[in-house]
C-alpha cells in the first residue's frame, strides 16, 4: 500500500512539475530589463559606485532575477561598499499581478508589487500598510540608457526621497 501511495504522489508531482509554459508569459512586460547593464550610481549619503547588474530569466523562464555587482565604490567612512543584492520577479499563480522580493547583504528583505505603466518603465512598490518606510524602485529605458531610482517614503509623508539613483548602457 505504501509503495502505491508513493508512486501516486511522485506521478502527481512529476505531472505538476511538467506543466507546459504559458504562451502569454507574464514576465514579457519586463523584457526591456533583460541583459547586463553598466551602473553608475550616486547615493543620497554621498556614496558613489560603478558596477553592473544583470536581469536574466531563470527557472524555466518563470522568474526574472536581478543580480548586482559593484566594481568601484567610494563613500563616507561608515558606508558599506561591499553591498550585494538580488531581486526576484515572479507570479504567485496564473492571472495574478507580478510580485518581487529583494534580499541584500545587510539582511534587508523587501516585498514588492510590480507594474509596467508603459513599455519602457517598471515600478516596484512595497506595501504601504507594512510598518516602517515604504520603498519604490523605478527602472526606465530611454535612448538605450537604463535609469533607476530607489526611493523611500517615511510613514505619514507624501513625498518620495531618492536614496540611490543610477544609469548606464547595456553591456
Amino acid at each position: 500500500m505504501k509503495a502505491a501511495l508513493l508512486a501516486l504522489f511522485f506521478s502527481a508531482t512529476c505531472l505538476y512539475a511538467q506543466t507546459p509554459k504559458s504562451a502569454a508569459n507574464p514576465l514579457q512586460s519586463l523584457a526591456f530589463l533583460q541583459g547586463t547593464w553598466a551602473a553608475k550610481a550616486q547615493g543620497s549619503t554621498g556614496a558613489a559606485a560603478n558596477g553592473s547588474y544583470a536581469f536574466r530569466l531563470e527557472l524555466g523562464d518563470h522568474v526574472l532575477a536581478r543580480h548586482s555587482y559593484t566594481a568601484d565604490c567610494k563613500g563616507p567612512a561608515d558606508f558599506d561598499c561591499e553591498h550585494g543584492d538580488v531581486l526576484y520577479v515572479y507570479v504567485d499563480s496564473p492571472g495574478q499581478a507580478l510580485k518581487a522580493i529583494y534580499f541584500d547583504s545587510e539582511g534587508q528583505v523587501i516585498h514588492y508589487d510590480v507594474s509596467t505603466p508603459d513599455p519602457a518603465t517598471a515600478v516596484f512598490l512595497s506595501d504601504a500598510s507594512v510598518p516602517g518606510p515604504q520603498f519604490q524602485l523605478i527602472y526606465t529605458l530611454k535612448d538605450s540608457i537604463m535609469s533607476g531610482k530607489f526611493q523611500i517614503r517615511m510613514s505619514g509623508q507624501a513625498e518620495w526621497r531618492s536614496y540611490l539613483e543610477l544609469s548606464g548602457a547595456k553591456k
